[in-house]
C-alpha cells in the first residue's frame, strides 16, 4: 500500500470516528478517579459529610480530633488503547476484519479524549509489547495512533494478554483508564476433540511443545491492572465466531499458529459442537472477567458500536 493510500485510510477512519466522538462520546468514559487527583492541597478538620477515606489518621490521632487530607482535582486523564493485533485480528467474515474494527473504537475513544483535553497512549501487543506511544494531546498524536492501530506490522502472531498488562502496570505511572481491545481467543477456549474453535483462533489439535496461555494468570493480571488503574475490556467478537455455516467440507488454517484443519461443516452435529464450543469459551470468559471485577463489553464487528459504547458508559456513571 502507497503513502498516499495509507494517509487516505487514515483520513476516512478519522473523518468517521471524529464525528461519532462529537456526537456521543465526549467526556463518557470518565473514570471511577476523576476528581480525586493525587496533588495534595490542604489539611484540615473533618466536617460531615467528607468522605472518611479523606481521614488523615496520623494527625487524628495526634491531635485528637478527625482531619482530612483535600487533594486538587484531577482534571486530566491519562488514556490508554491497549489494542491486539496478533494474528486471529485478521479474520473478518464481514466488511472488516477485527483488528479495522478495534481501530475504528479505538479512534472513536481517542477523540473523545481529545474533546476532554485527556492524554491518549497506545499500546498494540502479541504475546509481547510490539509499540507503545507514551501519552499526549493533540490531532497529529491521534492521526499517528489511527495508523499504528491500521498498519502496523507485528513480528509475533501469536496472543498474551497478560505480558501487555504487566508491561503497562510497569510503564503507565499514573492512574489511567485503560481500554483493553482483544477477542479473547488465546486463553479462555475449552477445547474439543475434532471440533473447531472460533474462525482465526487457535484450533482444538495443538503441537505437544506449543506453550499454551495461564488463563488463572491472565485473570490475575487483570486484576491487579483494574486494581492500579481504571480497565475496561471491551470484547472484540465476529459473528462467524459463534456459528459455522452448511459450507460442506472445509480446510480452516489457524492464523496464529498455521495449523490445517478439516471441518466437515455440512455435519449437523459438528456445526451443532461448534457452536457449543464457542458457547463454552465465552461463557469461562465472562465467569473470569466477573471474577476479577472488571467491566466488560463484548462489541460485534457487524453491529454499529457507538450507541453500545455510550450506553455501557452511561451505566457505569450511574453505579
Amino acid at each position: 500500500m502507497t503513502i498516499k493510500e495509507i494517509l487516505a485510510t487514515v483520513r476516512r477512519v478519522e473523518i468517521r470516528t471524529f464525528r461519532m466522538a462529537n456526537d456521543m462520546m465526549v467526556g463518557a468514559y470518565l473514570s471511577r478517579f476523576k476528581g480525586r487527583g493525587m496533588d495534595f492541597e490542604e489539611l484540615r478538620e473533618y466536617i460531615p459529610g467528607d468522605d472518611v477515606r479523606d481521614i488523615d489518621w496520623n494527625v487524628t490521632n495526634r491531635m485528637g480530633r478527625p482531619f482530612v487530607k483535600r487533594h486538587r482535582e484531577e482534571r486530566e486523564l491519562g488514556i490508554v488503547l491497549a489494542v491486539d493485533v496478533s494474528a486471529s485480528g485478521a479474520f473478518g467474515s464481514v466488511r472488516r476484519s477485527k483488528r479495522e474494527f478495534a481501530a475504528e473504537v479505538a479512534a472513536t475513544l481517542a477523540f473523545s479524549a481529545a474533546r476532554s483535553s485527556d492524554k491518549v497512549s497506545l499500546a498494540l501487543f502479541t504475546d509481547r509489547v510490539e509499540l507503545f506511544l507514551p501519552p499526549r494531546k493533540g490531532r497529529r498524536h491521534i492521526l499517528r495512533v489511527i495508523r499504528e492501530m491500521l498498519f502496523f506490522e507485528p513480528r509475533s502472531r501469536a496472543t498474551d494478554v497478560g505480558a501487555a498488562l504487566t508491561f503497562l502496570n510497569h510503564a503507565v505511572r499514573r492512574r489511567s483508564v485503560v481500554f483493553l481491545l482483544t477477542d479473547f481467543l488465546h486463553s479462555f477456549d475449552p477445547g474439543s476433540a475434532g471440533v473447531p474453535p472460533a474462525a482465526g483462533s487457535r484450533t482444538s489439535r495443538r503441537d505437544a511443545s506449543a506453550p499454551r496461555a495461564n488463563t488463572r494468570d491472565i485473570v490475575q493480571e487483570i486484576g491487579l491492572t483494574n486494581a492500579r488503574h481504571d480497565l475496561l475490556c471491551l470484547h472484540l467478537h465476529d459473528p462467524r465466531e459463534g456459528e459455522l455455516p452448511n459450507a460442506g467440507l472445509l480446510t480452516i488454517e489457524d492464523a496464529e499458529t498455521g495449523e490445517l484443519l478439516e471441518v466437515d461443516s455440512g455435519s449437523a452435529s459438528v456445526r451443532a459442537a461448534y457452536a457449543e464450543t464457542n458457547a463454552n469459551r465465552i461463557a469461562a470468559l465472562d465467569r473470569s472477567l466477573q471474577q476479577a471485577h472488571v467491566d466488560t463489553l463484548r462489541l460485534r464487528t457487524d453491529e454499529p458500536f457507538a450507541q453500545t459504547l455510550q450506553r455501557f458508559f452511561e451505566l457505569r456513571r450511574r453505579r
